[in-house]
């Protein structure tokens, strides 16, 4: 790990030198132009317990919306990690754990924690999801998954269910994105026959998974944001200008100070339990979020001119930290949560007289 990240217990530093000792082993970054190197890497952290990490409980002790404290640190370090350098692996990781925890038992939790089927998670609030029901049957589409894999199975959280919607009736079209090369995004279809009955799995406890979703995605911008702040001090250090390093100069130390700064503050909020509430999952991951973006576009702005150049990566941070905000449709995810928040609001015999 870097500096930035709380000392780590034995197990987490070991879990970090694993992902990394993967990621350094790669001929070289996952692509979606190359699908099946993609669903290689992910089998193969599914053989080394890492890709479905969140959806077990590595204490043996489960409490609240996330599950122990001991698998909480650990997935959130997985996810960090890998987002360090494959992104669009770390976020469909984060949606694989989820799906896991709410397949468990079935022959498809199987399949998904041995990475051999790809799945994305959306929450059925998201304006991605345009999804009808009419005489038991669903009809409609999804605009946007980043599951890290062709024809993956797509699970909608709703209140209190979900929806599992089978890979073959679905139709997949790829969609261009800013970022978070190798997540192979698209859009879902359902073009084959699929009834509420069938894809439809009551008494899930929706709220966990939408804390599990909002907390490690909030992971996965730590690890874009700590990649970028590592980056800009690197850079800064080596850059000779006027006689010396450009970290001798005041006003640059005082900017890295301010990037490992928000990159410190949220990896102490993602190494916490996952025990909150969703308004409050939401807000890390909310915070999370923006604190990678301008991470990343300080980032570039340190290396100068240099920082537009994809010899650098920093500016492919910036835009990786740019689609997982819109992977993780942060923004409807803020106004559902702040409506919650609020409460319903008071009827009219309610209302205090003025």
């Amino acid at each position: 790990m870097t500096r930035h990240a709380p000392a780590l217990t034995a197990e987490q530093a070991d879990l970090a030198d694993m992902v990394g000792a993967v990621v350094a082993g790669a001929r070289e970054r996952v692509s979606d132009e190359r699908p099946d190197e993609v669903a290689a890497v992910r089998r193969r952290l599914a053989e080394l317990g890492v890709w479905t990490l969140a959806a077990g409980d590595a204490s043996g002790e489960t409490g609240g919306a996330g599950g122990g404290e001991g698998v909480d640190a650990l997935a959130a370090v997985a996810f960090a990690c890998l987002a360090r350098s494959w992104p669009a692996l770390a976020w469909a990781s984060v949606q694989a754990g989820v799906a896991a925890r709410i397949l468990d038992g079935t022959q498809a939790a199987v399949a998904v924690q041995a990475g051999d089927t790809a799945v994305a998670v959306v929450d059925e609030d998201s304006d991605v999801v345009r999804l009808t029901l009419r005489d038991g049957m669903i009809s409609g589409r999804i605009d946007r998954i980043d599951p890290a894999g062709e024809r993956p199975r797509v699970v909608v959280v709703g209140d209190g269910s979900v929806l599992v919607l089978p890979a073959e009736a679905l139709r997949f079209e790829r969609l261009r994105r800013t970022g978070l090369d190798g997540a192979l995004t698209a859009s879902a279809e359902i073009v084959g026959p699929v009834r509420e009955a069938g894809a439809l799995i009551a008494g899930v406890d929706t709220d966990a998974a939408r804390v599990r979703l909002r907390l490690g995605a909030a992971a996965v911008a730590t690890g874009i944001a700590e990649a970028a702040a590592e980056a800009a001090l690197t850079y800064s250090a080596q850059r000779v200008q006027f006689g010396a390093p450009l970290t001798a100069l005041p006003t640059v130390r005082d900017a890295l100070f301010s990037i490992s700064q928000a990159v410190t503050t949220a990896w102490l909020q993602v190494l916490r339990p996952w025990d909150r509430s969703v308004w409050q999952a939401t807000a890390v991951l909310a915070s999370a979020c923006e604190q990678a973006i301008d991470a990343c576009a300080a980032a570039v702005q340190s290396h100068g001119g240099y920082g537009y150049l994809t010899e650098y990566q920093v500016e492919r941070m910036l835009r990786d930290a740019l689609s997982l905000r819109a992977a993780c449709d942060v923004a409807t995810a803020r106004r559902t949560a702040a409506a919650a928040l609020a409460g319903p609001s008071p009827t009219d015999s309610e209302r205090r007289p003025s």
